[in-house]
């Protein structure tokens, strides 16, 4: 009996709740400070969304990567899809940041809707998410950093503009590129005990340097990215308003060569590009009237890329002849079009604003990570000390230099492209809980006031949850390492919960209970000896 009892108090517990005005209440005395803007949270997610997205992915979107082909011309399709099921979640995130405006995105909205185990794994899935597009978006930044120094070959020391190249590789890209070109890795990679090492080291600075400007508060990040925006911005339309006069009609065609099996696979990397929306709604705790502010940031980010994004792909297919696919530059594609036009100017130019574009990002989704971080030390599912915060800048700096560090080691050990796949799950399935979240809301809370809601409800909901459970399902078959490591890195979170998350959070109601007992027994005291 004993045993039954037991396992229905640990099902109960770990489909426990929270009420959202207990999310709100908790979060108003965080010491964070309120300083957002619509405009802000505008920049903010055009600071992640455009970056890796548009600068790196449109290259394997199109041209296809790992044996897999890409979707060709056809990729504005892929495009137009992705921002279609986009907007769904979007709309979804938009009703519940306005309900729920603390920090901690789809991880806060599922504990809101499903209960605490649901909402750790969701928690998990977001810093595999963020840190892992980290990992992807710095891996980027050193080669567009080094066809930057190119164009200063004759200026600059040698060395510094053909780098060896152990220090500007991750450990399975060095070996894979010694391979490619016949070279010895014995000989041209170190070894330590008979290890080959290798370092991202430009990586690692940009994201120690970017660490650092993130403790000085999400206001000066947010004057950071701003600045990036404005270079990033110019220089697409540099890439835009140039590249179309090249265009060649004919390039365009066959359309689809690889049928509408690319344009699927196409609009699963292409949702690598969207990750950065979703980090909008990290940022409610630190936004003026969030109410009001998330879903115009929400909204309008995803609104202004996806007509940037349709726009340097149909330039970028016009510029490139399809047989010419298997020779773009996968990391850096937009600067190879440009150098294939013979604009070797605009190719500098693009590099530098290649730079901004993913520096930005990198910032954005450091931050997104920090705050994660900060909302689970908050529930108890990882150390209290997660949640403190700097008196003067009043950022959380210990998340913060857990994010960066952890962030710096993995440019040493993951490959980019199964880093990016693994971010795309990710990304897909928080889209999944936070449109089932805004159905079980509106079922559960129907009462509740709601600034924004989603229109067409259930039906938007339903199709979000619909077509990007498709695309997971879909992309499975082709990408075997990433659709493997996924689930990995779920199981592993689970042990954590359960190691614990799960414990601590039982200790806190103990002790919650206790405290609320002693104050009822003072409160009966007081009573007894008035009468």
């Amino acid at each position: 009996m004993m045993n039954i009892n037991s396992l229905k108090s640990f099902f109960s517990n770990i489909r426990k709740t929270v009420k959202p005005e207990e999310l709100v209440s908790k979060s108003e005395n965080n010491g964070l400070k309120k300083s957002l803007s619509a405009f802000d949270l505008i920049i903010l997610g055009i600071s992640a969304i455009v970056g890796c997205g548009i600068f790196v992915m449109i290259g394997p979107a199109v041209c296809g990567s790992h044996g897999n082909i890409g979707a060709g011309p056809s990729v504005v399709i892929s495009i137009i899809l992705a921002a279609i099921v986009c907007i769904c979640p979007a709309l979804c995130y938009a009703e519940f940041a306005a309900i729920i405006p603390v920090s901690g995105s789809v991880y806060t909205y599922t504990y809101a809707t499903l209960g605490e185990f649901a909402a750790w794994v969701i928690g998990w899935i977001l810093l595999l998410e963020y840190a892992i597009s980290d990992i992807t978006i710095a891996v980027s930044w050193t080669d567009y950093l080094l066809n930057f120094l190119k164009g200063f070959e004759n200026i600059l020391p040698a060395w510094l503009v053909n780098p060896p190249i152990w220090l500007v590789n991750d450990i399975p890209t060095a070996i894979n590129k010694c391979n490619q070109a016949g070279l010895n890795c014995d000989i041209e990679l170190p070894h330590i005990f008979g290890i080959p090492v290798s370092i991202n080291l430009p990586a690692m600075l940009i994201v120690f340097v970017l660490g650092l400007i993130l403790l000085k508060g999400i206001q000066e990040s947010t004057k950071a990215a701003a600045t990036m925006v404005i270079v990033k911005l110019a220089v697409i339309l540099i890439f835009v308003g140039v590249g179309i006069f090249y265009v060649q009609p004919e390039n365009w065609t066959p359309f689809a060569p690889s049928g509408i099996s690319g344009i699927v696979l196409s609009t699963f990397i292409i949702f690598y590009a969207y990750i950065g929306f979703d980090t909008i709604s990290t940022a409610a705790e630190e936004t003026k009237n969030p109410q009001k502010n998330l879903p115009i940031g929400l909204i309008g980010s995803l609104v202004v890329c996806s007509i940037l994004y349709a726009l340097v792909a149909i330039v970028f297919t016009g510029i490139i002849p399809i047989e010419k696919y298997s020779d773009v530059d996968i990391l850096a594609p937009m600067a190879y079009a440009v150098r294939l036009i013979n604009q070797p100017w605009i190719a500098g130019w693009i590099s530098l604003g290649a730079l901004a574009g993913l520096t930005s990002a990198l910032l954005i989704f450091q931050y997104g990570n920090t705050r994660i971080l900060y909302s689970m030390g908050r529930d108890n599912f990882l150390p209290k000390s997660l949640t403190k915060i700097d008196n003067i800048h009043k950022t959380p700096y210990i998340a913060t230099w857990i994010t960066t560090l952890a962030v710096m080691l993995g440019c040493i050990f993951m490959d980019a492209n199964v880093a990016a796949e693994l971010g795309i799950f990710g990304t897909l399935t928080c889209f999944i809980m936070v449109c089932v979240g805004v159905i079980i809301m509106r079922f559960k809370n129907p009462d509740i006031v709601r600034p924004f809601k989603v229109p067409f409800f259930p039906w938007l909901p339903l199709i979000g949850i619909l077509v990007c459970g498709y695309l997971i399902i879909t992309v499975i078959p082709q990408l075997k390492v990433s659709s493997l490591l996924f689930p990995l890195w779920i199981f592993v979170g689970c042990i954590i919960y359960f190691s614990y998350g799960y414990g601590k959070n039982r200790q806190v109601e103990q002790k919650n209970n206790k405290n609320l007992s002693i104050i009822a027994n003072l409160e009966e005291s007081e009573k007894n000896a008035n009468n």
